[in-house]
């Protein structure tokens, strides 16, 4: 068993730190976090081992869990990887594009694995269509949220629509080309709402929308590519997908035929992948527990992580011009 320690006892940081109590792949040794008051009534409540600083966290495990605000991202991370620890860090992997560098090129340096906790990539209604995604060339994404305080510290963009860039960017095998993006802050000092259109260079399009002010909840995606339209909801965690082939010489009565203008005729077909219900964040948590043991690039790497924040940052550039 690996040990593992938790940097932040937060709403996320005591889910992480319940979960890694639970796992068969690691053993908790502890946690650290800086707001005294809550870090002890943590302790107290759940019986986790409290440590006094985080240098002292670090030397105690194998594997560093980071879940502070985005803000010491990078300092965390840092002080691990010089330390020779292995990071897992929750999103954004930093507040900015030059910390996210360094500590890709520090952890290649120290030989150190790392991975970013974008955890919609281990939702069952992702993973059960991942591998029917094959070039998808339009991708309309929607993830609207109900006001929450919490998380306004930073644009919708880093908060809520980088998980989405982060799927495009793991199904479109292809440079981004361009970014136009629009984004509105109604209630933050950022922008509460925006929309971005990624355009890549095999010709794929993607049209993100986020909200955290909306009056209800949706996490949806929809990927068209030729033949075929994937839908994922990854909030209800279901999936469907739509075929299209060559309809046969005599199709059955019930079968839905389609003719174009040159009269080819096209049979739909519909899928409804099997879903098998699993706690996301315990996957993506004990599947950097594989990339360890085996020496294996993690799911979501800190390149991709990097990636991702890239893609984010030029969006919200855009909400500048």
């Amino acid at each position: 068993m690996l040990k593992a320690g938790v940097l932040g006892a937060g709403h996320l940081g005591k889910i992480h730190l319940r979960l890694l109590q639970q796992s068969e792949r690691y053993e908790l040794v502890g946690f650290y976090d800086p707001f005294t008051e809550n870090a002890e009534k943590v302790a107290k409540e759940f019986g986790y081992t409290l440590f006094n600083s985080v240098d002292e966290l670090i030397d105690a495990v194998d594997v560093v869990d980071i879940v502070t605000p985005t803000l010491s991202h990078f300092e965390c991370a840092k002080q691990a990887i010089e330390k020779g620890k292995h990071i897992f860090i929750e999103k954004p992997i930093t507040n900015t594009l030059q910390e996210a560098e360094a500590i890709r090129t520090l952890a290649s340096q120290n030989h150190i694995r790392g991975q970013v906790g974008h955890v919609e990539r281990f939702n069952p209604a992702f993973t059960a269509v991942q591998d029917m995604i094959g070039t998808p060339m339009f991708i309309e994404t929607h993830r609207l949220a109900e006001f929450n305080p919490r998380g306004t510290d930073v644009p919708v963009v880093l908060d809520l629509m980088i998980h989405d860039i982060d799927i495009i960017l793991s199904v479109v095998k292809s440079k981004v080309k361009n970014i136009n993006a629009s984004g509105v802050s109604v209630i933050s000092e950022t922008p509460d709402i925006a929309n971005a259109r990624i355009e890549f260079e095999n010709g794929c399009v993607a049209n993100l929308t986020a909200s955290r002010i909306s009056m209800k909840n949706m996490r949806k995606s929809r990927f068209f590519q030729k033949d075929a339209y994937i839908s994922v909801d990854f909030l209800t965690k279901k999936s469907e997908v739509v075929k299209m082939k060559d309809a046969p010489e005599k199709p059955d009565e019930f079968a839905m035929i389609l003719q174009n203008a040159e009269g080819v005729k096209k049979q739909i077909y519909f899928d409804n992948p099997k879903i098998v219900q699993n706690n996301a964040i315990l996957d993506e948590l004990e599947s950097f527990a594989d990339a360890i043991q085996n020496d294996t690039t993690p799911i979501v790497s800190l390149t991709q992580g990097t990636e991702a924040l890239r893609v984010a940052q030029q969006i919200i550039d855009c909400f500048d011009n």
